[in-house]
């Protein structure tokens, strides 16, 4: 079943490549969506796809890529719209 999940993560996950290493696992999983830097410090990411590999880069995002903190990860799971055709990097 294809769902959607918006996630903020929090911690130290700015200057981390988080962002970069969000996009490959996405793509790897095969999502759409995208991910992006929030002002004060967090990480913002939209996915669409497969539930079950959405719920995998949930997991992932608990961790990030090596010399990130994360402290929090907020999913808000909403319905699928099927609005991406890829997974990007947003500025």
């Amino acid at each position: 079943m294809k769902r959607r999940v918006h996630l903020l993560i929090s911690g130290r996950v700015q200057g981390v490549f988080f962002r970069a290493n969000t996009r490959d696992e996405a793509r790897r999983l095969g999502l759409t969506g995208w991910v992006r830097n929030l002002p004060d410090g967090r990480v913002e990411a939209l996915a669409e796809g497969e539930e079950e590999m959405l719920k995998r880069l949930v997991e992932w995002c608990h961790h990030g890529p090596p010399g990130a903190i994360v402290r929090e990860v907020e999913a808000r799971w909403e319905d699928y719209r099927g609005e991406f055709s890829g997974f990007e990097i947003r500025y």
